[in-house]
């Protein structure tokens, strides 16, 4: 019995440090955005013979994390028996058993409904304000303006008051995968509208919000991108770290990954959204490689070169974004062909920003492909109190794109000034180390 505790113990432990080293923190708390979140805010704007007439928002509060296509899925349960009589702006993906029902018959009449937003080019008279974007929301810096998403529902079989109103409960929110954890509904201060000419203000019958948090964990087994290291003063390459994303399945030649110039590649139609695995075979096996290059040494400057590569062959990235944290940040000097913009989450500091693409020029990374990829240069001036190319300073600290914390290399790894020896922050081979010591371990656990 001893033994077979010592033994269960050894493996929990070896399994614990094994993540400790591999998984990067993705925990719902962002510490780049920690106020960052989704809220979505019910308006009750009439009563009717049976129920009310809301309208639905979804604001995005994220600074750099978006909603890409195909777009958001925002589901909940009802307190009681409410039905949807109609809705505009968005539908419901199951009518349900509405037999009950004799002459009208409800727009949608399941317990647990599930609501999507129509597509462009939806009818003027199927419309409301911030709907028909594909389920498209963008990040709070950049693009404020679609920042949110509405559509507008009459609810039937509900209170006609808001002390006979219920609030739907268990809300879901997919965008449009998991990831999301959603609160309870919260009854807040009415919202208050002002008219286009701003002279008169009217306010809703009855608010409530809802508030999802993103976990990274939560939306991903697996890491979804990397980062690899370059300098002009080392010829080392540093890679991402095998097998970040997954690993190829050499012994049995499966279809984990798709080799360039494949005859399988003919048939592929970028978008396409089947469970098929087509991304590019690599060492990493990540979709996304970020790569920063430090390219030049100035007198009283030095610049870099980051590079975005695409290896899925099915996905283009619109509106992707890159968010930087890195200490030489404050005297960033100038910024070639990418969007810029500083990212204070603290007073006081000013080591972070996030980096996107120019309108109609590069904001589309496409698939996996000779033009699969994007990049820009960024010029700093040098702080003479803090500046060095010693010990991998020249490196960034951590890198986000859209919003995913993407995996760096050991930093006894970083590309090292000729003649210096590099401080070893973790032994080398510290997870081959590891995976050595795991089986010892194991049959010491029965001495």
């Amino acid at each position: 019995m001893l033994a077979a505790m010592r033994l269960l113990l050894t493996g929990v432990l070896c399994h614990l440090l094994l993540l400790l080293f591999i998984f990067p923190s993705s925990e719902a708390y962002d510490s780049l955005d920690p106020n960052g979140n989704v809220t979505v805010k019910w308006d009750i704007l009439s009563w009717t013979p049976d129920g009310y007439l809301a309208v639905v928002t979804i604001f995005n509060f994220q600074q750099y994390r978006h909603i890409q296509a195909p777009g958001w899925m925002l589901g909940w349960t009802w307190a009681k028996k409410e039905v949807i009589w109609g809705m505009m702006g968005g539908q419901t993906t199951d009518q349900g058993d509405c037999s009950r029902f004799k002459g009208n018959i409800p727009h949608c009449c399941k317990k647990n409904p599930t609501v999507v937003d129509l597509m462009p080019g939806t009818p003027y008279n199927q419309q409301i304000a911030n709907c028909c974007k594909g389920g498209v929301i963008s990040s709070w810096v950049q693009d404020p303006a679609n920042a949110a998403s509405s559509f507008q529902v009459s609810v039937g079989s509900a209170g006609t008051s808001n002390k006979t109103v219920r609030l739907p409960k268990n809300f879901t929110l997919k965008a449009p995968g998991p990831g999301y954890t959603c609160g309870p509904a919260k009854i807040v201060r009415p919202t208050k509208f002002v008219s286009a000419d701003g002279r008169r203000v009217t306010q809703a019958l009855m608010t409530w919000n809802v508030t999802c948090t993103y976990s990274q964990f939560l939306a991903q087994k697996t890491p979804s991108c990397c980062v690899s290291l370059s300098s002009f003063y080392n010829d080392t390459i540093v890679n991402c770290p095998t097998c970040t994303c997954g690993c190829q399945d050499i012994i049995t030649d499966s279809s984990s990954c798709v080799r360039a110039g494949s005859p399988h590649l003919a048939s592929v139609v970028p978008g396409k959204t089947d469970n098929t695995p087509f991304v590019q075979c690599t060492s990493h096996m990540c979709p996304i490689r970020v790569h920063w290059h430090v390219k030049l040494n100035y007198k009283e400057y030095w610049r870099v070169k980051i590079t975005i590569t695409n290896f899925n062959y099915l996905m283009n990235y619109t509106q992707w974004n890159l968010v930087v944290q890195h200490p030489n940040f404050d005297n960033l000097t100038q910024i070639f062909s990418f969007n810029y913009k500083s990212l204070s989450p603290y007073a006081g500091f000013n080591d972070t920003a996030m980096l996107w693409g120019v309108k109609f020029y590069n904001d589309l990374l496409m698939h996996a492909g000779p033009y699969g990829n994007v990049q820009s240069e960024l010029l700093f001036r040098k702080d003479k109190s803090t500046f060095t190319f010693e010990k991998g300073w020249a490196f960034p600290r951590r890198i986000y794109f859209n919003g995913d914390n993407c995996v760096m290399p050991p930093p006894d790894a970083y590309p090292w000034l000729p003649n210096s020896v590099p401080r070893q922050i973790a032994p080398p081979g510290i997870l081959s180390l590891i995976s050595a010591l795991c089986p010892v371990l194991f049959l010491l656990a029965f001495i």
